[in-house]
């Protein structure tokens, strides 16, 4: 593990043992304990945004037949829990999701676009979300400055987005084609050859507004969802919520948790996100840490079995390729 990202990972720590501890961590304790069967009733609502998250991936996918929906939650679940749990700067799932597909059949290069392209339309997808949270404080009950800080930080947000889109149409995977080609050259990195293409089928996805939109909607309503997993999981320690409460909360803290997407699992930072968007709506530090906290048990409960199904299909990959070629594959020639 590289120095840079150790540091990360204990200051986040140590941000939310503070915060923990600040707060009456016992009480907290006893409180997600408490929960008994009550976090089953969290657990239950993420596969579905999962299941959705994975249908906006594959409308993405500019070919004929590809995988069925279940191939993509599967995979898309395997992306959020190396995110989540692995200290990859909640990046390294997509990586590891483009090679998982081409895995699955599809040409590496679709794989890769569909990939980086689903990741762009998540974020945007993510942006209306927040703006419906800043929607809901400008017109709510809550402090108009709180309204507008969340408005200038979207609005910087977004530029950061159209940055991204305007850099991919413009030639951003070309030169990643171009280095990876030259790559290529040498026999140890050969397999680098298969992303010829990879510019062209970027643009091609970009350029069908229809998949685009499906990709969009499905993302959007994964987003919307979530407001009801903040009303379940708060109501499992003791605090009722409506929906617009539930998706104000969950729209403005994962619009934070994104801004610490550096720290591995934003440790930390997501907790102390909760806490002052729970402040907003009357919600004191300690219930929203015990929401922060059941989201992180969701992660790992839902995470763990996600990292073995991930290596399960390494594995299988690799003993078919050896049973093929009669010679064990090199674990360097597989790391995504």
């Amino acid at each position: 593990m590289k120095l840079h990202v150790a540091l990360s990972i204990v200051i986040g720590m140590a941000i939310a043992t503070t915060l923990v501890m600040m707060n009456d961590g016992t009480e907290i304790f006893r409180a997600v304990v408490g929960a008994g069967w009550g976090i089953l009733a969290v657990l239950a609502i993420h596969p579905l945004q999962t299941v959705l998250a994975g249908l906006g991936w594959r409308a993405l996918v500019p070919q004929e037949a590809p995988p069925g929906w279940l191939a993509f939650a599967v995979l898309r679940w395997i992306r959020e829990a190396v995110n989540a749990l692995l200290p990859v700067a909640q990046i390294g799932g997509e990586l590891v999701g483009a090679r998982l597909l081409a895995l699955q059949g599809v040409a590496l290069p679709t794989s890769g676009a569909a990939t980086a392209v689903d990741l762009t339309i998540e974020m945007l997808s993510q942006l209306v979300f927040t703006l419906l949270g800043v929607g809901l404080l400008a017109f709510g009950p809550y402090d108009p400055a709180m309204a507008r800080w969340a408005g200038g930080a979207t609005a910087a947000a977004l530029v950061v987005v159209v940055a991204f889109i305007l850099a991919q149409r413009r030639g951003l995977f070309r030169l990643l084609e171009r280095v990876l080609l030259r790559l290529a050259d040498g026999p140890r990195w050969a397999v680098l050859g298969d992303f010829a293409g990879l510019h062209d089928t970027v643009i091609a996805i970009y350029r069908d507004p229809r998949r685009l939109a499906t990709a969009g909607a499905h993302h959007l309503t994964s987003w919307l969802i979530g407001g009801i997993e903040v009303m379940v999981a708060l109501h499992v320690v003791g605090v009722d919520v409506g929906l617009s409460q539930g998706l104000l909360i969950e729209s403005i803290g994962q619009a934070m948790r994104t801004v610490g997407f550096a720290i591995p699992g934003s440790l930390g930072i997501q907790e102390g996100g909760y806490i002052l968007v729970c402040g907003l709506v009357g919600i004191g530090p300690q219930s929203a840490i015990e929401l922060s906290l059941l989201k992180r048990v969701r992660e790992v409960v839902l995470g763990v079995p996600g990292l073995v199904a991930w290596h399960w299909i390494e594995g299988r990959h690799l003993a078919w390729r050896a049973a093929l070629t009669g010679q064990p594959e090199k674990s360097s020639e597989v790391a995504p």
